[in-house]
C-alpha cells in the first residue's frame, strides 16, 4: 500500500511511521540506526526503515541529525523568517534517493538573540510544527532531553530559542568525576532531595552548586542515593529559572512536548516555582507534522 513516510532521525536513535493518505498511522518502528550508525549507507538504512513499516512509501519526510554535517546531506538552517508552516518550502530533496519516491529532509533553525548570539535546533522544529498544526501556535515550549529545547512561538514565528544541556550533563556527570564518586553507584528516586535541588537553583553560579552537591553527601547532609534527584532538581530548576527571569508580568503556563518520565520531572519542579506546564504528546505532533508537510512542500 502507497502512504506516507514520516523518520524522526536522531543522533542515536531513529523512529519511523508509516501513514495513509488519510492521515492515519498504519505501522511505526523504533531502533538505533540513528545518524551517527548510518554513516556512509543512508540509502541502505532508509531501505530497511521501510521495510521495518512495511511501507511503499509516495513521500518520505525525515527531520533531526539526518540533515546535520554528520548526516546524510547536510540542509542549512533557516532563520525566524521562515515560519513553521513554510518549513516544507525549504526542505531538501535527496537525488538518486532509493525507491523513487521523493525524500525530504527538513531543515533546522538557527536563532539569533539580541546580541546576535546563535542558538541552533534540528529535529525539534518538526515537533513545534506539529504543535502549531494542533492549534498551539504561540507561547513558551519546552522540548526536555539530552539538549533541551526553549521556544518562544507568536503565531508560528520561533522568535527566541534557548538550549540547555541538561540531559548531557546530568549522564555525564552521574557516570563520572566528583560526584559520581560521591553517590558510590547507589541511586535511589527521593522527591524530597530532587525539590531542594529546584529550590536551590539560581541562588549561585551553577559550577559551585554542582559541587554542592557532593559537600551535602560528604558532609551527611544528603544521603549517597538521593545525590541523582538532588542533581536532576538543580539542573532542571536551572533552566527554569533562566526562563522565568526574563518573563515579567503574570506567572507562564509552558507547553511541553516531551516524553512522559521527562514531563513529570518538569512539572514538578515547575510547582516549586509557582508556574506549570501542559503537557503535549511528542508522537502525535510528530504525526501533525508530517501530515502537514505533506501537503505544503515545494522544492
Amino acid at each position: 500500500m502507497s502512504s506516507i513516510v514520516g523518520v524522526d532521525w536522531g543522533t542515536t536513535h531513529r523512529r519511523t511511521y508509516a501513514l495513509q493518505a488519510l492521515g492515519e498511522c498504519l505501522h511505526e518502528s523504533s531502533d538505533d540506526d540513528g545518524a551517527l550508525a548510518c554513516k556512509g549507507r543512508f540509502p541502505e538504512a532508509l531501505t530497511g526503515a521501510l521495510a521495518g513499516v512495511q511501507a511503499t512509501p509516495s513521500l518520505v519526510i525525515a527531520s533531526g541529525m539526518v540533515g546535520s554535517a554528520l548526516g546524510w546531506h547536510e540542509v542549512p538552517y533557516v532563520d525566524s523568517s521562515v515560519p513553521l508552516p513554510e518549513l516544507g518550502r525549504h526542505a531538501f530533496r535527496v537525488p538518486d534517493a532509493p525507491g523513487g519516491a521523493p525524500v525530504l529532509l527538513i531543515p533546522g533553525y538557527c536563532i539569533r538573540n539580541a546580541s546576535g548570539v546563535p542558538d541552533v535546533m534540528r529535529g525539534e522544529e518538526t515537533q513545534l510544527l506539529g504543535a502549531w498544526a494542533l492549534g498551539h501556535v504561540s507561547g513558551w515550549f519546552v522540548l526536555p532531553g539530552t539538549h533541551s529545547k526553549w521556544v518562544l512561538l507568536q503565531d508560528g514565528v520561533v522568535r527566541k530559542l534557548r538550549t540547555y544541556m541538561t540531559g548531557e550533563l546530568y549522564d555525564l556527570l552521574r557516570k563520572q568525576g566528583t560526584l559520581a564518586a560521591a553517590a558510590g553507584g547507589q541511586t535511589v528516586w527521593d522527591d524530597a532531595a530532587f525539590a531542594a535541588g529546584v529550590d536551590a537553583a539560581g541562588q549561585h553560579a551553577l559550577s559551585h552548586l554542582l559541587f554542592g552537591t557532593r559537600a551535602r553527601v560528604v558532609s551527611k547532609d544528603m544521603a549517597p542515593q538521593s545525590s541523582a534527584s538532588y542533581l536532576s532538581g538543580l539542573l532542571i530548576g536551572a533552566e527554569l529559572k533562566d526562563v522565568l527571569g526574563d518573563e515579567a508580568g503574570e506567572v507562564p503556563t509552558f507547553q511541553l512536548i516531551g516524553s512522559p518520565q521527562l514531563a513529570e520531572l518538569y512539572q514538578k519542579a515547575a510547582q516549586r516555582l509557582d508556574c506549570r506546564f501542559d503537557i503535549l504528546d511528542a508522537r502525535q505532533a510528530f504525526l501533525a507534522a508530517v501530515r502537514h508537510l505533506s501537503t505544503h512542500w515545494s522544492v
